[in-house]
């Protein structure tokens, strides 16, 4: 008899696309192994044209053993005219996930496999619910870096049995703790936002506690990449069962489609162009905006810059009219040297030899693609775990340069936070060291590339944390 995985994916651009490849990998690593993915509509907020392309493209691919599923604003569970807030809004889904897998689980089908257990995203641990409701284990899929995971569970240790006020001892206080899952002292400034906001730490407790629910953890990360991280959510003091640093998923193959940026790169000198980007959130206001081209400008070099205004809320939006905020004659000055654009294929970019430096605001997936590639990255995080992110890069890994390591940016932002201006002099500094030919940080970065290759061969670190998840989920 098939055995049957069901995943159940956070639909956002950091999360969906890499339980995608991970689901890929599954049906490659196990022939008697098959796969349902049962995607949630993305919250209203987070909708975007690209995501949703990315969506349909899904259910149009056909590949063996694997299926995806595309719920539906009409089958939640409360009315869909209403949009429930963040942390019911899984929950709203929950009967038709229970429903979808019923049928799936239908002895009457003909195709009839054997429910093996559930997948579920780090923002979906609401479906451990219905796995427990089939008997079957639930697994925790994790698309962020091992010392996040680790910043999460010691936080909610703190919290629950030390009863310690983790915003009003860590926000905006020049405190730094010492942590298991570092090798350093955590600067207080670098924690990340959501845990420092009042409104976002309840999430991130109730889900830190549901981990723990969980047989096993399934993390986007390598062992040397992260060490002493992994180290830490995988020894006998962490409340977490088996860990799998499976990472990185899905990096071996980029879209090859020749957009005009691509064309462009072509033509560019070796290691000459700076690449800035900053996520499917990531966006400045206008002033912002200027003191970033003052710097580029400065600096002399050739750049691709991905610029989109911010928005409190929801995805960035394009600038209307780049010229009204751009310094007078930017882009004119800079027409044969540079790129302003509102999206880019980014692992695409990375990809060209032209690439010689990332500015970026850290998401994870921009981390671990800018390690592939060997492109050292200059750190500017603005929301979600960014900032430790953007810490662990700089101190702990060594692969990456500072322009801040813990900038607040608009999107999450508390209401009382006020915005930061970080100054072209700043940026400019930070783009130069970035793009320093000779510098120990492209050495190590380049030698972490090779290591992340090694990682998902036939005996890498992440190509046996894969076998041994395979193996465990089809005999459980």
């Amino acid at each position: 008899m098939k055995l049957e995985l069901v995943l159940i994916p956070s639909v956002s651009h950091g999360h969906l696309p890499p339980l995608v490849e991970f689901s890929k990998l599954l049906v490659d690593g196990h022939d008697q192994l098959s796969v349902t993915v049962i995607i949630i509509p993305p919250r209203q907020e987070l909708r975007t044209p690209t995501l949703s392309s990315y969506i349909s493209s899904l259910s149009t691919t056909p590949r063996d053993r694997l299926r995806f599923i595309v719920l539906s604003d009409a089958d939640r569970s409360n009315s869909p005219n209403t949009e429930p807030d963040f942390h019911s809004y899984s929950e709203s889904y929950k009967p038709a996930v229970k429903a979808t897998v019923a049928k799936l689980n239908d002895p009457a089908r003909s195709d009839l496999s054997k429910l093996v257990g559930f997948v579920v995203d780090m923002f979906c641990t609401q479906m451990i619910d219905v796995a427990n409701e089939f008997d079957v284990p639930s697994y925790l899929f994790y698309p962020s870096s091992a010392a996040f995971l680790g910043l999460q569970v010691h936080v909610q240790y703190l919290c629950d049995v030390e009863n310690y006020d983790v915003v009003s001892e860590l926000k905006d206080s020049d405190t730094e703790l010492e942590v298991p899952f570092l090798t350093r002292f955590l600067p207080a400034k670098c924690v990340p936002s959501v845990i420092v906001n009042k409104e976002w730490l309840p999430v991130v407790l109730s889900h830190a506690r549901r981990f723990q629910e969980t047989k096993g953890v399934l993390i986007d990360t390598f062992a040397e990449l992260e060490p002493q991280a992994v180290k830490f959510i995988s020894g006998g003091n962490s409340p977490l069962p088996t860990v799998y640093a499976v990472g990185p998923v899905g990096l071996g193959s980029v879209d090859d489609n020749q957009t005009e940026v691509l064309m462009w790169l072509d033509d560019q000198p070796y290691r000459s162009v700076v690449f800035l980007c900053f996520g499917s959130m990531g966006g400045f206001r206008e002033d912002q905006a200027k003191e970033i081209a003052i710097a580029l400008e400065r600096s002399g070099y050739r750049f691709v810059w991905c610029l989109r205004r911010a928005a409190e809320t929801g995805p960035p939006k394009e600038f209307t009219n780049l010229e009204e905020v751009l310094p007078e004659g930017f882009l004119e000055r800079t027409a044969e040297i540079g790129k302003v654009i509102g999206w880019a294929p980014q692992r695409a970019v990375l990809a060209s030899p032209a690439v010689g430096g990332f500015v970026s605001h850290c998401g994870w997936n921009s981390i671990l693609e800018s390690v592939w590639f060997g492109v050292p990255v200059a750190t500017w995080p603005l929301y979600a775990e960014q900032q430790l992110n953007a810490f662990e890069m700089v101190q702990e890994m060594g692969i990456a340069v500072e322009i801040r390591n813990h900038f607040q940016g608009e999107y999450m932002a508390a209401a009382e936070t006020r915005m930061e201006l970080v100054t072209a002099e700043e940026i400019e500094r930070g783009i130069r060291w970035l793009m320093q030919q000779d510098s120990d940080v492209r050495d190590r970065v380049r030698k972490m590339s090779e290591m992340s290759h090694m990682a998902v061969i036939d005996g890498g670190s992440s190509h046996d944390a894969l076998v041994k998840f395979i193996q465990d989920v089809t005999g459980n």
